[in-house]
């Protein structure tokens, strides 16, 4: 048996605080829930700054959106959504299996808005994002 699974089978979840295109598009998200006992994911704007700089997978939907007149942290936000929605696909029938215990996917909201609780809610309610524990969870 795997660690992960021994730890899963204790009740302990596991989850990744990571999040790229790659890991969605490639399959390898998929594989660590089916084989590795995954059972969530937060990222924050800083690893997700770093998935979009460090690989090309987010180039034609930057084209695309920059076409649009999109930009900076709307641009970015937007990118960082379509991930998480992916990934929110994969672990719905967690969350669903567990009652909410697991399954969330989570992205830690803008730095710009650390100490304005206000603008906090009003960008989670623009994004479809429900709040949980201080993180904002995609559903």
């Amino acid at each position: 048996m795997k660690a992960t699974q021994q730890l899963h089978n204790l009740g302990q979840s596991v989850w990744l605080d990571n999040i790229t295109r790659e890991l969605l598009t490639s399959g390898t998200l998929r594989h660590y829930i089916s084989e590795l006992s995954e059972t969530g994911l937060t990222s924050n704007p800083t690893i997700f700054d770093k998935a979009i700089k460090d690989a090309d997978f987010y180039d034609a939907a930057i084209d695309q959106k920059t076409a649009e007149g999109k930009s900076g942290e709307t641009l970015f936000f937007e990118l960082a959504l379509e991930d998480l929605t992916q990934a929110d696909d994969l672990l719905r029938p967690i969350h669903d299996a567990t009652g909410g215990m697991d399954g969330w996917v989570s992205l830690e909201v803008s730095p710009l808005l650390a100490d304005d609780t206000d603008d906090t809610i009003k960008a989670a309610a623009h994004s479809n994002l429900l709040f949980f524990k201080g993180e904002a969870a995609c559903f």
